[in-house]
């Protein structure tokens, strides 16, 4: 499976799609260098580097849904029945190409968050909350992987029909959040409000959205396996 994942990665980077989301990131990282944080007391400028803390893994789960289904979708139909056969399972093709996609958007993560953090450090907010920042976005790369594959060739074959899937389901995961059907949704407000909080309501609020999403990923993305490996 290691094997495969490498394959479809360096295929990604080969076919230079990996420049579309990089030039999307550096553009965040641009953003977030030229509006340092401050506020009239201390307490104020820690409290706005913990909502860029939230704001950036919110930003990122779209750009990571993307991602995927980019890097998925760089492997021909071909290339992808012969990666199945040569590993004699077929879920592991499946499994790779997800540990393919993850890997990729962790490197694209590390970049993101690398000026929020620096921020962070220099205006003093506590470890803990970084932390918090980090852990959150693990969960939420994993959560915006598996959303991004089911949009993928390997289930909808018909490219324009697998875009505007993308766009439904990103716009629906953050629209559910505004209503009674929360949990069927990604938590993207409920972090986003707690950071904007400040660091102890980000940190105490991460146990619970860090449940959730882990449920919600558990759940898409064991359906997307359970079809992707019958296609």
């Amino acid at each position: 499976m290691i094997a495969l994942a490498r394959f479809q990665i360096d295929g990604y980077v080969r076919s230079l799609r990996v420049l579309q989301p990089l030039v999307v990131i550096f553009l965040v990282m641009a953003l977030v260098l030229s509006q340092w944080p401050s506020g009239e007391t201390p307490e104020d400028t820690v409290e706005a580097a913990t909502g860029t803390l939230g704001d950036v893994p919110a930003f990122l789960f779209f750009v990571w849904a993307w991602t995927a289904r980019a890097l998925l979708d760089a492997q021909p139909d071909v290339q992808r029945d012969l990666s199945a056969v040569a590993a004699r399972r077929r879920n592991v093709p499946v499994f790779a190409g997800l540990l393919a996609a993850y890997t990729v958007n962790l490197v694209l993560g590390a970049l993101a968050l690398a000026s929020p953090l620096l921020q962070s450090v220099l205006v003093g907010v506590p470890a803990s909350t970084m932390l918090t920042c980090v852990g959150l976005a693990l969960l939420v790369n994993a959560a915006a992987t598996a959303l991004g594959a089911w949009t993928s060739r390997a289930v909808i074959p018909a490219p324009g029909t697998a875009l505007l899937a993308l766009l439904g389901a990103l716009v629906a995961a953050l629209l559910l959040g505004l209503g009674p059907l929360n949990p069927l949704a990604v938590p993207i407000l409920d972090w986003v409000r707690a950071a904007h909080v400040g660091p102890a309501a980000f940190t105490d609020a991460y146990p619970g959205i860090a449940l959730h999403l882990v449920l919600w990923t558990a759940v898409v993305g064991g359906g997307y396996a359970f079809v992707a490996r019958r296609r």
